[in-house]
């Protein structure tokens, strides 16, 4: 079991510390991985605000014999940012960029600060930091520097060590020891002589011991203590991976950012060939030069220049002209491609190198869905024995039995790999321990490193001395020695290191015992089993983005960039639900308050399910818990409330506007809203005098009248859909295609005016109108609050309804896009078993999407107007927006909708405590965008949860597509 913390050791802390100081099983449980194979409980983890705050719990710890990680955003692939003592995180306070300057071209920063904040800092000036991990968005530069991270610029501007200038650091017996060259005169006088005379003693082995190679992150850079390289005590520290000592801050080289890139994208026939070329390339300064092949790219290969393998070749210029000519250049000269392509355009740049971003995400699952893991993941060898080491990797994996997708930074030699390693079993572990020596055999042989970026930390700390020998091992021991003496700063790393296969993070889950958890989700790829779907999360930590990408789409994770709290990232739930399976820190299982709570505040927005590289879908692991956590238990009262919506709004339509009445009336609003746990700052949305069905059926009964059916004549199939004539004055239907308009909770009880539009468009558009002849349900808002057993009766219910729908092979258009993706993605994950549910599924079509596939030629009203507002959060992640936006062109609306979630995401910004987290999504960047519109846009937002929002809080009318449309539709088309 897992060690708690010893008391006094814990007051002291919290004496000492003016940070945070959390000893509690949830925060522990947040760091015990980072996006390695391993796993390490720590006993508190310790958020300090100031270097005084970091020598404080240095002194404490050395007191109690506590080991200490420092950490920054946890990406690290190697195992080096967890422990089992005290974890500093630096990214809560310690995290500014503390000056700049621009003549000199440096920055000072502190540990904790995100590389696209200095990067966002620089920029004014014309500056920008250089190396740039795929992680630039959520890694730190205290992690930076403590791995010495390159990225794919690294062949322009180096590695970290290439860019820093000085560092102020902080031993573990508190010392402070400013590196700027060589310690300072008033550093400890064990640093100041013991670094002196290890570099003097030894000046033949540190000139001959270490390879020739861009990419040489393995060990410590002892060489860099040579006289000839000036002692650089900071070179030598960076890339230390915390066992020296800790960053309290730094400063760093700035250099100046091209005034226009271009960037080439060279097809070649396979892998072997990118690689043999790739350092051909350098000779024409080439910013970046990244590899990968088509295992990895999978369908978005479709959109790169012929060939089974490419090179991303970034080239910068004075002038957007100078950048094209440099491209057309290096396109010219490169020998040996199947095609190529210049991409000049910023946005497509934007998206072609997120192919490349999510490599780390993406290459954990195989195309036929197997799992694949780090753990050779960044090696490198001379740039010009690439193609020939890759040649040896890929026949070792044959030999292994093994599968892996390389790809990386080509010109420079560094190779990413993620293999299918089984590290859920004995034998495949043992399989994992065999081939990482074997291939650590390989590299040497090519006079590689081990580690070409994230360094060696426990995956390859074991093996170092097959490339460096006993000798310069015996070394590393002394530095180590030098610099912590009392062996506390993160043991276990580099230097008497623990086993590659110790601490494997899998170890410790029921699966590891042969035992699985079902879900009532039944994912395909994820085997319906619970511990297999959490495992989707490596840890990469895309849901950590503290902004938007500029000019992006991307939904996640709004509750993370609105808190800044790990708990409330995508990953830190997924941190939290291993851990509750795994049952050590987390002991009362599905029950858990930690993990409710963290899942609590997910808005079940889905955007992890399509901008996660993995396609986490914490929406689904969410409702799977609540499903469990409160089983034979009572519920919150919104569950009952808003679980249970379409029950109630069915029930209060008779009385609509006695209602609305009482609902505008303070006092009953406010019990109202008390007894349905609905937050006091919200309005209560008006029920419709007249529900879209009830119109559409032209009578006082909700349910569908006997008529004749539209098209041919004759009787009307039993069970087949209600008949097409709808409302006294509408126009008589064409003869188009018949489709079947889905009357959703949210359009037929409160915003049944959305589906009075569609029918007038979708007429117009030459298509006949149905719609089921008995209620039907999506059974959302049992799903998003975890009622899955009534949310798969209700699901059930409709299939049997929409049987004949189903067999005819009729199209549902479906207006709500939350319920189009639940139709989509939930109801055949839930009710796997039932064949009808895929067809069901595939027969689903946004109202855009019905509109170009069975009205292609329909020229819809042109509107020559630009609009504002927002992208549904589900229909970014399940449905996709593409037919929407060429609808919108063709109708002459310009303009982009925002990103992001609007906050209120159904019934999640009701619910009691959660108004200012909804409201604060909102602000990101919807409101922002409507505030900024200029008169005369259109609000826009299909969804009404994002109409509901940007009324409360905006006090704007949004509307959704079809009602634009329909209001531009001739009158003797308007029904």
């Amino acid at each position: 079991m897992t060690v708690a913390m010893p008391p006094e050791a814990e007051r002291a802390l919290r004496a000492a510390v003016r940070g945070e100081v959390a000893c509690d099983p949830g925060t522990r449980a947040l760091m015990t991985m980072d996006a390695s194979n391993y796993r390490r409980v720590p006993l508190a983890v310790v958020a300090p605000r100031d270097a005084d705050d970091v020598a404080a719990a240095l002194t404490v710890c050395r007191e109690h014999g506590l080991p200490v990680v420092p950490r920054g955003g946890g990406t690290s692939i190697a195992g080096q940012a967890t422990g089992t003592g005290v974890v500093l995180d630096f990214t809560r306070h310690m995290n500014r960029v503390l000056a700049l300057d621009p003549d000199a071209g440096t920055a000072r920063v502190q540990p904790g600060v995100v590389l696209d904040d200095l990067r966002s800092a620089a920029a004014p000036h014309g500056l920008t930091f250089g190396p740039d991990p795929s992680t630039h968005s959520r890694c730190t530069l205290g992690g930076m520097i403590g791995n010495n991270a390159c990225g794919a610029h690294s062949v322009a501007w180096g590695t970290t060590a290439d860019n820093v200038r000085a560092l102020d650091v902080l031993t573990y017996r508190g010392e402070r020891v400013r590196l700027d060259g060589a310690p300072a005169a008033d550093a400890p006088a064990r640093l100041r002589d013991g670094l002196r005379a290890l570099a003097d003693d030894h000046l033949a082995l540190l000139r001959t011991g270490f390879p020739e190679l861009p990419r040489r992150i393995s060990g410590y850079a002892l060489d860099r203590l040579l006289p000839e390289h000036g002692r650089d005590a900071a070179r030598a520290f960076t890339g230390s991976e915390g066992t020296l000592g800790v960053l309290t801050e730094a400063t760093v080289r700035l250099v100046p950012t091209p005034a226009a890139r271009v960037l080439a994208v060279l097809g070649y026939p396979d892998e072997s060939a990118a690689a043999d070329a790739a350092h051909l390339l350098l000779p024409y300064g080439p910013l970046t030069v990244e590899g990968m092949a088509a295992d990895l790219v999978g369908e978005a290969g479709g959109s790169l220049p012929r060939g089974g393998a490419w090179l991303f070749v970034e080239v910068g210029g004075d002038d957007p002209d100078d950048a094209l000519a440099h491209a057309r250049e290096l396109c010219g000269a490169a020998g040996g491609v199947t095609g190529h392509a210049v991409v000049a355009d910023p946005a497509r740049q934007r998206s072609l190198w997120r192919i490349r971003e999510d490599a780390a995400g993406t290459a954990t699952r195989m195309p036929d869905g197997t799992e694949a893991w780090p753990g050779w993941e960044d090696c490198a060898v001379p740039p010009a024995r690439l193609g020939a080491y890759l040649r040896d990797f890929r026949a070792l994996l044959a030999d292994h039995g093994l599968r892996g997708t390389p790809y990386g930074h080509f010109g420079d030699g560094c190779v990413h790999a993620r293999i299918d390693f089984d590290l859920v079993d004995r034998a495949g572990v043992a399989r994992f321990h065999r081939f990482s020596e074997a291939v650590a055999d390989l590299v040497v042989s090519h006079g590689g490193s081990l580690s070409g970026e994230h360094g060696d930390g426990q995956a390859r700390a074991e093996f170092l001395p097959k490339m460096y020998g006993s000798e310069l091992i015996a070394l590393f021991a002394v530095f180590k020695d030098l610099w912590d003496p009392d062996g506390g700063m993160n043991p276990g790393m580099l230097v008497r290191p623990a086993s590659s296969v110790s601490n494997v993070r899998f170890a410790a889950l029921p699966l590891s015992n042969g035992r699985s958890v079902p879900m009532e989700f039944t994912r395909t790829g994820d085997g319906g089993d619970f511990q297999t779907a959490v495992r989707r999360c490596v840890g990469v930590g895309k849901c950590r983005t503290a902004k938007l990408p500029e000019g992006g789409s991307d939904v996640m994770c709004p509750s993370f960039r609105v808190t800044g709290e790990e708990r409330h990232s995508t990953r830190g739930r997924a941190r939290l639900l291993h851990e509750m399976l795994a049952g050590e820190l987390i002991q009362d299982g599905w029950r858990s308050t930690e993990v409710r709570d963290a899942l609590d505040l997910c808005l079940s927005c889905k955007g992890c399910r399509s901008d996660c590289p993995v396609e986490v879908d914490m929406a689904a692991y969410k409702a799977e818990f609540l499903h469990r956590h409160y089983r034979g238990r009572l519920r919150p009262r919104s569950h009952y409330a808003m679980g249970w919506l379409p029950v109630w709004l069915r029930w209060a339509a008779p009385f609509a506007r006695p209602l609305n009445l009482l609902g505008r009336t303070r006092s009953t609003s406010r019990l109202a809203k008390r007894l349905a746990g609905i937050a006091e700052e919200r309005e209560i949305p008006e029920l419709a005098s007249e529900t879209f069905t009830r119109w559409w059926h032209g009578s006082d009964t909700d349910g569908p009248t006997d008529r004749p059916a539209d098209g041919p004549t004759g009787p009307r199939p039993t069970g087949a859909a209600a008949p097409t004539e709808s409302a006294a004055g509408a126009p008589p239907p064409s003869a188009g295609t018949e489709v079947v308009l889905w009357p959703d909770t949210f359009t037929d009880h409160l915003a049944p005016g959305v589906g009075r539009a569609a029918v007038r468009v979708l007429r117009a558009a030459g298509l006949r109108v149905r719609t089921p002849d008995a209620p039907v349900c999506c059974g959302l808002t049992w799903v998003s609050t975890g009622q899955l057993t009534r949310a798969k009766a209700v699901m059930r219910r409709t299939l049997d309804r929409l049987a004949p729908l189903l067999e005819a092979g009729l199209p549902l258009v479906v207006l709500e896009p939350s319920c189009a993706a639940a139709l989509r993605a939930d109801l055949p994950e839930l009710l796997g078993d039932d064949p009808r549910a895929a067809r069901l599924a595939a027969s689903v079509r946004t109202f855009a999407e019905a509109l170009e596939e069975y009205a292609p030629h329909w020229q819809p009203p042109r509107l020559d107007r630009a609009v504002a507002g927002q992208t549904h959060c589900h229909q970014h992640a399940v449905l996709g927006d593409a037919a929407d936006r060429r609808l919108r062109e063709r109708a002459g609306l310009t303009g982009a909708l925002a990103g992001g979630c609007c906050g209120l995401a159904g019934n999640f910004g009701f619910e009691q405590g959660h108004y200012d987290v909804s409201t604060a999504c909102a602000e990101e960047t919807l409101l922002p965008a409507i505030r900024a519109a200029a008169p005369g846009t259109a609000v826009l937002a299909d969804g009404f949860s994002c109409r509901t929002q940007i009324g409360q809080l905006a006090g704007v009318r949004a509307r959704h597509l079809a009602e634009l449309l329909a209001d531009a539709l001739p009158e003797g088309s308007r029904a």
